[in-house]
């Protein structure tokens, strides 16, 4: 019974907020929309079914409605708007490049080098850790891909070689690692636009609701330096409050250059792989100069890697995460863009500036800064928190802040998704598998994660107003 109740709670919630009386300054239409957009997050918070069907059972029902639109043509326009969403495609062409890193061995390859030059302590595996998450972020648009599918079976072995595990010497050097590498990528899911699919969904919502573009050289300008201090620091920060008992660590390096020699010399394909990513990265940072359109650039350079053998055309289409994330991701896009077309979102900013009336724009722009990281302790997903949130704070922004303020707080609401992920053992994609690991009690990671998420927010407020 439970199980059913748990399954179809989603709907229950959607039909008995829908048979609630309309609020006043809302239409029925607008009412009804809101009410399954409701149910669409819950959904996709408690996940009865895979999120991408959640999403497409909002859409589905929606434009079945009529109630974005009465027509039935432009109903069936709306749902599937989110498929032609260049942010989507570009989101699709980044897991296809995470792929080449792990088909190729480029990635695994990049993080055992780091290991061997940086390894001999424990302080230095920290870094060799945090390094390679940076390496992969800015091509890595999955966290739980970079951190977890990639760098977790390379560190998982090191805490053996010193006898250390979660029934035996935890803290002697695995507490230690397992902490930094989630903490950094953390860090680095907020540095770079593509290390995190959420905060392109994020800038699509926000272009969305305000009209505000934040391209990857925008958000490079200001994130890169706000969170290079806070990348350069982790893993002494976690030196220093989370301190391993093991401070040298000689069988790493050791380790990693057997790994190494297993792997042989570097193939063409990673070479390949190399020389792609880095044409990526200068289409996306210097693509308003060139005249190309980043998700353009990402789609050419990714039939590149099928023509040149680095992933095959059967990968493409298998790839499951990469088509449950388009799919996930298209749905959502077009469910927000329904807030604006109902009148969800004016009608909520009004509700908002009339509580919010008469304070300072700058405790304004903190307070909403401070709600939305906050609010993610209620929250088991990122894009779940994004697509429920970032609409909602953004038309509140714009109804009580200065224009010119707006591009600030955008960046700073989207530039703190990747840090709140360190909060707690759910907060984010590869959070599980870390703390699945066994080395940190959860009330040890529920300290650790308000220590740093406290710093790290604190930080970001502070550098990224130094910077917009």
């Amino acid at each position: 019974m439970g199980k059913y109740i748990l399954k179809f709670s989603p709907v229950l919630v959607a039909v008995i907020m829908a048979a609630s009386p309309t609020p006043s300054g809302l239409s029925p239409e607008g009412w009804y929309f809101l009410s399954i957009f409701i149910g669409v997050i819950v959904g996709l918070i408690i996940e009865p079914v895979p999120a991408a069907l959640v999403g497409l059972l909002g859409v589905s029902i929606v434009a079945a409605l009529g109630l974005v639109d009465s027509s039935p043509s432009a109903s069936r326009n709306w749902a599937l708007s989110g498929f032609s969403n260049g942010v989507i495609w570009l989101i699709f062409s980044a897991f296809m490049f995470a792929l080449g890193y792990k088909k190729t061995g480029l990635g695994r390859r990049i993080s055992l080098i780091l290991i061997k030059h940086l390894g001999k302590s424990t302080l230095g595996l920290g870094y060799a850790i945090a390094f390679s998450d940076a390496l992969l972020a800015p091509f890595m648009p999955s966290n739980t891909a970079r951190s977890a599918g990639t760098i977790y079976p390379i560190v998982s072995n090191i805490p053996l070689m010193f006898n250390s595990t979660p029934d035996n010497e935890p803290r002697k050097i695995g507490s230690y690692l397992t902490w930094v590498a989630i903490a950094a990528t953390c860090v680095t899911s907020s540095m770079f636009l593509t290390a995190l699919a959420p905060n392109l969904l994020a800038v699509d919502l926000i272009a969305q609701t305000t009209g505000i573009q934040i391209a990857w050289g925008d958000w490079a300008k200001v994130m890169i330096p706000a969170m290079l201090p806070l990348f350069i620091l982790t893993p002494w920060l976690a030196y220093v409050i989370y301190p391993p008992t093991q401070k040298t660590s000689p069988e790493a390096p050791v380790w990693a250059s057997k790994e190494l020699d297993k792997l042989g010399s570097i193939t063409r394909k990673e070479l390949m792989m190399l020389g792609y990513a880095i044409l990526a990265l200068i289409f996306w940072i210097f693509g308003k100069e060139l005249g190309v359109n980043s998700t353009v650039a990402a789609i050419l350079v990714l039939s590149f890697m099928v023509l040149s053998d680095i992933i095959t055309w059967d990968d493409v289409i298998s790839n499951k995460s990469a088509w449950n994330v388009l799919i996930w991701f298209a749905t959502l896009v077009a469910m927000a863009s329904g807030l604006g077309k109902t009148g969800v979102l004016e009608w909520i900013g009004t509700l908002a500036s009339g509580h919010l009336q008469g304070m300072q724009p700058a405790p304004v722009a903190l307070l909403l800064v401070l709600m939305f990281f906050v609010l993610h302790y209620f929250f088991a997903s990122t894009t779940a928190h994004t697509t429920a949130l970032m609409p909602l704070f953004m038309v509140t922004a714009s109804a009580l802040l200065p224009v010119e303020m707006l591009p600030s707080i955008a960046l700073m609401l989207a530039g703190s998704l990747g840090l709140m992920g360190i909060i707690t053992p759910y907060a984010t994609g590869p959070s599980p598998i870390w703390y699945g690991s066994g080395f940190i009690s959860q009330a040890r990671w529920w300290f650790l994660g308000l220590v740093f998420g406290g710093l790290y927010l604190a930080v970001m407020l502070i550098l990224t107003s130094l910077y917009v």
